[in-house]
């Protein structure tokens, strides 16, 4: 299971996120980011979060602690933003908080070099959980100390929103729903680095044993799992959860496909910073007329 804090202070929203998490402070002395059980995405998006988090943690890739954070809504009683108090008086209880990482910049592709071998692992392990989420629009990387960390995996195990066409094999629903089929990672952010696929497969499909699945489900607290229909209690749905993800292994990096980026894609990286043109300092240039 998670590690339990408790918040003792809402310190500020965050607004990038739609679902508008905020920095707290816990009784550990740490610093957090708390993704919210009131918010509108649901309690699946803090499953999703805590699995392929875990999961990712326990393939070597890094990943911010996941932590459980208790929340008692008064303390978001000063808080001017009527959006926000209505969201922490929604969320009393058990939440999911992320280590916050001071001074961490969003990765930016153009700017911050990745070897072949480590966007081949985080690839693979995105097509895995099946992340939607990992473009170069919304990266959901940052780089702290020099290092690339892996972060918001809430679109990710997109399959148990229709646990019905994700349990049903090999067949034409459960390709379309993202379970069995291609993993598409043309306008994924890592794609321009040359992912070494075959390398990543070789080293950490080996790894992804039942055992391991069933360490990451079991992560996921009791109370976000009660209620799915089909299911007849938690223990049922973690078990459906672990079959799903081991199906995926056998041959994922054949089924992950790198295409032309959109049209939208990112542009070259500038020239100052491939050192073909020397930067425009302040007062030079087009400011100077």
């Amino acid at each position: 299971m998670l590690r339990e804090v408790t918040a003792t202070r809402y310190v500020t929203p965050l607004r990038e996120g739609g679902s508008l998490p905020g920095i707290v402070e816990a009784d550990d002395l740490g610093t957090y980011v708390m993704k919210f059980t009131g918010a509108g995405q649901g309690r699946k998006t803090l499953v999703a979060e805590v699995i392929a988090g875990r999961l990712a943690q326990l393939l070597g890739l890094r990943v911010p602690e996941l932590v459980g954070i208790r929340l008692d809504p008064v303390i978001g009683l000063s808080e001017p933003d009527e959006e926000v108090q209505d969201l922490l008086k929604a969320s009393g209880g058990l939440n999911l908080g992320m280590d916050f990482l001071p001074g961490a910049l969003g990765l930016d592709p153009l700017a911050f070099a990745v070897s072949a071998a480590e966007a081949g692992r985080v690839v693979w392990f995105d097509a895995l959980v099946g992340n939607v989420d990992r473009s170069w629009r919304n990266p959901n990387l940052l780089v702290w100390h020099g290092e690339m960390w892996l972060i918001d995996h809430g679109a990710t195990l997109v399959w148990h929103h229709n646990w019905p066409s994700a349990q049903a094999g090999s067949s034409r629903s459960s390709r379309s729903f993202g379970v069995s089929g291609p993993y598409d990672a043309s306008d994924h952010v890592l794609a321009p680095f040359g992912p070494d696929l075959a390398s990543a497969a070789e080293d950490l499909a080996p790894r992804v044993t039942g055992e391991l699945l069933a360490e990451c489900a079991a992560a996921v607290p009791d109370e976000w799992l009660t209620d799915e229909p089909g299911f007849a209690g938690p223990d049922e749905l973690r078990d459906a959860y672990v079959r799903t993800l081991s199906a995926r292994v056998s041959g994922l990096h054949e089924r992950i496909t790198i295409g032309e980026p959109s049209r939208d894609g990112p542009s070259r990286a500038p020239g100052w910073l491939t050192g073909a043109t020397p930067p425009v300092r302040r007062g030079e240039g087009s400011a100077q007329r």
